[in-house]
């Protein structure tokens, strides 16, 4: 290459440099990744200025060797400058430590011996612009050595963390290669003597590399610490992800993803997601079902925006996933795969920790409807039984009556119609003791039968309230507390539904106002039925002076209660839940410090 085609390619680079410090200083925001490379501009600058300055004065009395001692300014270094930029860019922010400035020692070293080679000649025992003509002195191999050195790491970060951040073959990562090599290559050459070389062949290829990174900067957003940061987040998340090409190659993953499955990266990058080796039995965590339905999956994506999903239960590990499958799209145009992996063990194991007390809790609230269920009997079987038994002595006694009267002459006709009128009149008692029974019977049969399944029958107001006030009376009685019932709609208005279950909600909330008394007797709980509109409405209303604020606000969020080690929370709770999703109606309530509670379950007419 000729000096005058060398020196328009180096003002072309000059130009080069200012106009990207220009557009760095104008269109990007700072930071240090952009100072730095503001200072390895700056150092190209002075390394190309030198060299101009040669070219421009090689006629002139002024030694060639004076203006490589401005070049090397730059030239020194640039080396750091371009790790401290590789540094920054791959953790987003650099922190100068002390030992930081070891780097600048042979730089400043190498710089003073150029400055005093005339005295020495370390740096160059012959200086000439002609590479075949140049003698480098004892240290130039020193200097050289921690030049490539400096910036073959340099150039390692780089690639290592654009590869990482955008993938081997991107542009970015292909900008990065090329644009360092260049420079790289033509120094080798230079120094081998493989094609002669001028000293300007140098700062003409690293401005070539100078270009290169511009482009990546302002066409390819390389200097962009975004896909840093995305990196080090999606380590940091829980779920694992892989991402696979159209061929199923897996081109990128997370380190969750790794640390779930125990790979490291060298046994998936790269590799076919169906031919991965896996050589130990102990890590083959899917079956050949699992990974038919893999495939498919992957298939059907390919051809929809359905997002695909399974859970799978990976006994090696003992973990539970959630899997989903979501296909990458650009322009409509299929590009790959992403795979989520959601770790939910945690979530199984709560949710069967919460089952399991659930049921806990249903058992005890099942026990104690049971305890409820066996007072009523005994209470309201006890009174119809005894009147049976008085009956039956009754009848025993006018038997007898009946026995002595016969063949006594005394005893007139009408003696015998008395007598079996009696008779037939304990019979009567008697029935009407054992339908009273049997309606007991039958109620409490139909509330035993509830804590074990459910039934949808039809059902009218009439029977619930019958239903309400056998089971409930007992346990008034006992309270004495009287039981207003009020009936404002038809009786005959058909529900439909598990009538056990809406029996033992109005006998829950009975027995919390009866509760809310604190055993305060002769008080009133009012059980009103009104219609409105397509709604049936039953109200349960005391006068036991209101429910605590701290109470409203969890009503019917939690399981609470106002009973103290007495109560378990659950009855209203469940009670809610049960009229939501078996009766598709709801609960509600009002209630005033001081005065009292109403709950009102509003329910759909058929």
């Amino acid at each position: 290459m000729n000096n005058i085609g060398s020196l328009v390619l180096m003002i072309i680079s000059e130009i080069l440099i200012v106009g990207v410090y220009i557009l760095i200083r104008q269109t990007t925001r700072k930071s240090q990744l952009k100072t730095a490379f503001n200072w390895i501009l700056f150092a190209f600058f002075i390394w190309t200025l030198g060299s101009i300055l040669q070219i421009v004065f090689q006629n002139s009395s002024i030694e060639p060797v004076f203006f490589e001692k401005i070049a090397c300014i730059g030239v020194h270094f640039s080396p750091v400058i371009f790790l401290l930029m590789a540094i920054t860019f791959s953790k987003t922010k650099f922190t100068f430590k002390w030992y930081h400035s070891l780097l600048f020692v042979i730089p400043i070293i190498s710089t003073i011996i150029m400055f005093t080679n005339d005295y020495h000649h370390l740096m160059f025992e012959n200086y000439s612009i002609n590479s075949t003509e140049m003698v480098y002195g004892a240290y130039f191999p020193i200097h050289s050595l921690y030049t490539y050195l400096l910036f073959g790491i340099g150039l390692v970060i780089f690639l290592r963390y654009s590869i990482k951040n955008s993938g081997f073959f991107s542009k970015q990562s292909i900008l990065i290669i090329i644009g360092t090599l260049i420079p790289f290559i033509a120094n080798v050459v230079g120094m081998l003597n493989i094609i002669p070389l001028t000293t300007y062949s140098t700062p003409i290829s690293f401005n070539f590399m100078i270009l290169l990174y511009a482009i990546a900067i302002f066409k390819f957003d390389f200097m962009n610490v975004t896909p840093i940061a995305l990196q080090k987040i999606v380590d940091r998340i829980s779920d694992g992800y892989i991402v696979l090409d159209a061929e199923n190659v897996i081109i990128d993953f997370n380190k969750t993803f790794l640390h779930m499955f125990n790979f490291s990266a060298n046994e998936l990058r790269g590799k076919n997601l169906f031919k991965v080796s896996i050589k130990d039995e102990e890590r083959r965590y899917f079956s050949r079902e699992d990974e038919k339905f893999i495939m498919n999956s992957i298939d059907s994506i390919k051809t929809s925006d359905k997002t695909y999903s399974f859970d799978k239960t990976v006994e090696n590990l003992d973990s539970y996933f959630h899997i989903e499958f979501s296909a990458i799209r650009d322009k409509g145009n299929f590009l790959g795969t992403l795979i989520l992996f959601k770790d939910i063990t945690q979530h199984m194991h709560d949710m069967q920790t919460i089952k399991e007390n659930q049921n806990m809790l249903m058992e005890r609230e099942r026990l104690a409807s049971l305890g409820q269920l066996i007072g009523g009997i005994a209470h309201n079987l006890k009174t119809p039984i005894m009147s049976i038994a008085g009956a039956a002595e009754g009848l025993t006694d006018l038997t007898k009556e009946y026995e002595s009267s016969v063949g006594d002459p005394e005893v007139t006709i009408e003696d015998h119609y008395a007598i079996a009128k009696d008779m037939y009149d304990w019979i009567d008692k008697i029935k009407n003791y054992t339908e009273y029974m049997s309606d007991v019977i039958t109620a409490v049969k139909g509330q035993a039968v509830t804590l074990s399944e459910e039934q949808a029958v039809s059902f009218n107001l009439d029977e619930l309230v019958k239903r309400v006030d056998i089971l409930m009376k007992h346990e008034l009685k006992n309270a004495l507390i009287t039981l207003n019932i009020k009936m404002e709609a038809d009786p005959n208005i058909t529900l439909k539904g598990n009538i056990n279950s809406l029996v033992q909600v109005i006998n829950n909330m009975i027995s919390n106002a009866i509760q809310a008394y604190n055993g305060k007797t002769n008080e009133e709980i009012d059980l009103i039925l009104a219609q409105s509109d397509k709604n049936i409405t039953i109200s349960i209303k005391d006068n036991a002076g209101g429910l605590p604020k701290e109470v409203q606000e969890k009503l019917f969020k939690e399981m609470i209660t106002t009973k103290g080690k007495n109560g378990t929370g659950l009855g209203l709770f469940m009670s809610y839940s049960t009229i939501r999703a078996h009766f598709n109606g709801n609960i509600t309530y009002e209630t005033t410090q001081g005065e009292g509670t109403k709950f009102n379950i509003v329910l759909p007419v058929i």
